[in-house]
């Protein structure tokens, strides 16, 4: 009776379900949305060369995106203001791109990574306002150090249920921040701190959101796994890692001190990119379910995956396309080899590798 009463109090108090009621909530996250020399180039062609054109890329992948309560991915690129913008090796993209991102159902947007600082502070900075300005959520650089104080930790609370985001960063390809840019690093000591603060602001769970590991190789190394373990020892609940460009493995880890369990993705792939190696064309999409028990207490409930492959253009007014795996046979012909060697260097990864992360089984 009185473990009723309290924890009646406690969901008057933080929008809880009562005992009995369920209440959960369905996030989705996706690896590195990229935006190479040529994805920017048939975006201006598609837009008569006044403007740039994103429609139609992510038309196949939107209704998963849309279906989630919380969705995020990993914007790989400044949003520079242009008009010079570029790709590889120093990215540059117009603010349609994160619009069409938005549009494709997108509630987050991470900024940690090693090309948040391709052109410098300025593009940095701009960035975030664009962000602000489109009414999304991102995390991982600040204007500032004052401006990283104020908005870490960063809480959302989704379908009643209070998450704590997080993002970090290995480096930024050796640019340094020149004018007081705040890029959130991976540095133990900070991180111990802001998870510890993020949990006693009522964050129930607690994402992190990991830029780590080698490009282009498909198994995690020690670093990421020492990391993943530091993390899980700091009370973590949810692991999302990006950045080596391939898919890594997924797997479900037992926290006995604290009694739950905690998800580790090592790499998401890339999302959108025109990267050609077979390895690179794709990614993974992990969607999470997490849920409140019947004592009131919010755990990782489970995960499942699905490849999805980046289309180049194939005539027409076609442009650069997500298709998820359930859609492959739409993948345009000329590109069907490219799709099957990706899936299945993926699929060996995860059918081999994963540890209580299977694929998903809807249609």
């Amino acid at each position: 009776m009185i473990k009723l009463i309290l924890f009646s109090l406690l969901s008057f108090l933080t929008g809880a379900a009562a005992p009995g009621a369920p209440q959960g909530a369905d996030l989705v996250f996706v690896g590195d949305a990229m935006q190479h020399q040529a994805q920017l180039d048939r975006a201006l062609e598609l837009g008569g060369g006044k403007e740039y054109d994103y429609s139609g890329c992510f038309t196949h992948i939107a209704p998963v995106i849309t279906e989630a309560d919380y969705a995020v991915c990993n914007l790989e690129v400044p949003l520079g203001g242009g008009p010079d913008y570029t790709g590889y090796p120093c990215f540059s993209a117009p603010d349609s791109y994160a619009r069409a991102l938005k549009d494709a159902g997108f509630d987050m947007f991470l900024t940690a990574n090693n090309h948040c600082l391709d052109r410098r502070d300025k593009a940095a900075r701009r960035t975030l306002t664009a962000l602000d300005n489109l009414g999304v959520d991102h995390i991982g650089t600040y204007h500032d150090l004052s401006d990283r104080e104020k908005k870490v930790p960063f809480i959302k609370t989704i379908n009643g249920i209070r998450f704590g985001f997080l993002n970090y960063t290995y480096g930024t390809n050796g640019i340094p921040p020149r004018e007081g840019v705040e890029v959130a690093l991976i540095d133990k000591e900070r991180m111990a701190r802001e998870i510890k603060q993020t949990r006693e602001a009522g964050a129930e769970i607690i994402v992190v959101a990991m830029h780590w590991g080698i490009e282009y190789v498909l198994l995690q190394n020690r670093n990421q796994e020492e990391l993943a373990d530091f993390l899980i020892d700091n009370g973590v609940d949810l692991i999302i890692g990006g950045h080596p460009h391939v898919v890594q493995p997924m797997k479900v880890v037992r926290n006995d001190k604290e009694d739950k369990d905690v998800l580790v993705v090592y790499s998401l792939g890339n999302f959108i990119s025109n990267m050609k190696t077979a390895d690179t064309t794709g990614g993974a999409l992990v969607s999470v379910r997490v849920e409140r028990d019947e004592t009131g207490r919010a755990r990782f409930k489970h995960a499942t995956y699905d490849t999805l492959f980046s289309a180049k253009p194939a005539g027409g007014r076609t442009n650069f396309t997500v298709y998820p795996s359930s859609m492959s046979n739409k993948i345009p012909a000329a590109q069907q080899g490219a799709w099957q060697i990706f899936s299945r260097g993926a699929n060996r990864v995860f059918d081999t590798h994963n540890v209580g992360v299977p694929r998903s089984t809807k249609p």
